[in-house]
């Protein structure tokens, strides 16, 4: 297993830098935003070189993790501040306040489909909250967290707050064993079953970021274009490689033909390419044509309908748009993570069947509601089982740096982005002070008998509980 030396490293980086203070981290964190941005073709170019996404893509990555970067940097001290609280009545004489301390090192895993973008989720929050960093990227993608912890090391040479441990699953288990404080981990639900094993022999904590199958629901009054538009955005762009997007589209029946077609001319003009102008790259990792191809055949062989494409569509590296409708629940392609450029479209009779298709699965990490009512799509909105949903767009909360995300169910727990990823990143501290002696003492251990009486008075015309001998009474 490989030795992490890092970790120890981490160990006496994290105390000095939780002495920086707030302000002395924001400060710090702000250069290192600087840093990334004015290298934003150098990093972007990296991100392409690694995994085939056009170079439009790898910017958006860029700008998106800088944005949640900025904010982690300028909210930490504002929303990590100790807040008094009340004592309450039994504890009058008592201050009481929550503070938020940092773990110490945290490990974050991340992935190879945003290299960038999803481990700064976790490394910004987590650096902003006082902890020392110990970063695993995708062995697939080395490259960019070797290039995220050299532009750390050249503001802070030796202040090795920022560190990264290259490897494959292997590392990655011993990162999960090497005593860091908490891991966040973003990837397969597989394997982040894998992960909380390894973190349970500790009893180490974790957040966790695992799949997808994002679900989108456009009711009968929508606007059609709009929502093909979205649909090919969030199914297509990244080549679908992607856990928060689009895999099934759930539409109202009356508009379901006139949806496809819509939706089938967009697709229609997509071809993916090499270029850095291609409007998605190649599949990144060599066995996801497999997964891919077997989810079409599996869904054509069930009665699917190919609209746009079919099996032929894939041929490696490349995928082409993959467009399937009346394709049956419990087909692959509807319950398993297709992680390819294929959409689902199935009709359902209203509004009400479209969410508890929506909900059906395992997964719950994002969806999306198309409809020209805004307290409607809210409503439908508040009912998918998921950890965020944009009404109207898909993937609308990305860009919002003070949301939260993450998902439930196999999607996986914990939030990142916003107060609740600095907060998944602190552990909070209760803190009471006496600020004068207790006219009635009941922390002893023999209290005495007027004390007692008293409190005993207080509590039942406090909670409107009777004592047993007005029960008595009263039943008699």
């Amino acid at each position: 297993m490989p030795d992490l030396k890092a970790v120890e490293v981490a160990r006496a980086a994290a105390e000095w830098w939780a002495g920086q203070g707030a302000g002395g981290r924001r400060r710090h964190l702000l250069a290192y935003k600087s840093s990334i941005a004015g290298r934003i073709d150098e990093l972007a170019a990296l991100i392409r070189a690694e995994t085939g996404k056009p170079t439009a893509g790898a910017l958006l990555e860029v700008m998106l993790a800088v944005e949640h970067l900025d904010w982690a940097a300028r909210n930490a001290r504002r929303v990590l501040r100790r807040r008094s609280v009340s004592p309450g009545l039994l504890a009058l004489n008592q201050a009481a306040a929550v503070e938020y301390v940092p773990y110490g090192v945290v490990g974050v895993i991340g992935p190879w489909n945003y290299p960038v973008y999803t481990p700064m989720g976790s490394i910004a929050h987590a650096l902003a909250a006082g902890n020392a960093v110990v970063f695993k990227p995708s062995e697939v993608t080395p490259g960019v967290g070797e290039w995220l912890a050299d532009r750390w090391a050249e503001l802070l040479p030796d202040r090795p707050v920022l560190q990264v441990v290259t490897g494959d699953g292997e590392t990655g288990a011993a990162l999960c064993r090497s005593g860091v404080d908490k891991i966040a981990f973003t990837g397969s639900t597989a394997t982040a079953r894998a992960v909380m094993a390894a973190c349970a022999e500790r009893l180490t904590p974790v957040v966790i970021e695992a799949g997808g199958k994002d679900a989108l629901i456009v009711t009968a009054d929508a606007d059609l274009d709009a929502a093909a538009r979205a649909a090919v955005f969030g199914g297509l762009g990244n080549a679908g490689q992607t856990c928060a997007g689009v895999e099934r589209v759930y539409v109202e029946q009356a508009v379901h033909e006139p949806f496809v077609a819509a939706l089938a001319a967009l697709m229609r003009e997509v071809t993916p390419g090499a270029g850095p102008d291609a409007p998605y790259g190649p599949m990144t990792t060599p066995a996801q044509p497999g997964i891919i191809r077997a989810h079409i055949t599996g869904a054509l062989a069930r009665g699917a309908r190919a609209v746009v494409g079919d099996a032929g569509s894939v041929r490696p590296p490349f995928v082409d748009p993959v467009l399937l409708t009346g394709v049956p629940e419990g087909c692959a392609a509807v319950t398993e993570e297709t992680f390819g450029p294929v959409l689902v479209v199935n009709p359902v009779a209203g509004a009400e069947e479209a969410v508890r298709r929506a909900n059906a699965g395992g997964y719950g990490l994002a969806g999306s509601v198309f409809t020209r009512h805004r307290r409607r799509g809210l409503a439908l909105a508040g009912r998918m089982r998921v950890g965020a949903v944009s009404v109207n767009s898909v993937l609308g909360f990305a860009g919002v740096p003070s949301l939260p995300f993450g998902g439930v169910g196999d999607s996986g727990f914990g939030r990142v982005h916003g107060a609740d990823g600095l907060r998944e990143f602190s552990r909070a501290r209760s803190v009471t002070w006496q600020r004068f002696r207790p006219p009635i003492d009941l922390m002893t251990l023999r209290p005495s008998a007027s004390a007692l009486r008293v409190s005993l008075a207080m509590f039942h015309r406090r909670h409107g509980a009777l004592s047993s001998r007005s029960r008595d009474r009263r039943d008699a």
